[in-house]
């Protein structure tokens, strides 16, 4: 079994492996860029499984950030019958594409 990380980034989680390639909450990091995941709520090393109260201590994540860019539209469309009310709203979010280059257990 491959090592892996459970990171915590823009309030959402996310099972990491070396050499994956995530999609996460905008970074403030160009193309290139290296960065460092220090919440990791969990790491593997393909035979034990260590989990943090709430982060693992001197566990981290490196990644490589790949590109910027922005998720599908989502739509919200609200309405009320025979009144005439209808409201269309679309969102893209903002996304980060990074890949997964080392996990340091602590």
């Amino acid at each position: 079994m491959d090592a892996y990380a459970v990171v915590e980034s823009g309030g959402k989680q996310y099972r990491v492996g070396k050499g994956d390639v995530v999609r996460v909450e905008k970074l403030g990091a160009e193309a290139g860029a290296k960065v460092t995941f220090d919440r990791v709520l969990a790491v593997s090393d393909g035979s034990a499984l260590k989990v943090g109260t709430p982060v693992v201590a001197g566990a981290s994540v490196a990644a490589e950030v790949a590109r910027a860019l922005r998720g599908p539209k989502i739509v919200s469309f609200k309405k009320k019958r025979r009144k005439g009310y209808h409201r269309k709203v679309g969102h893209r979010q903002s996304l980060t594409e990074v890949r997964i280059t080392d996990i340091v257990a602590g």
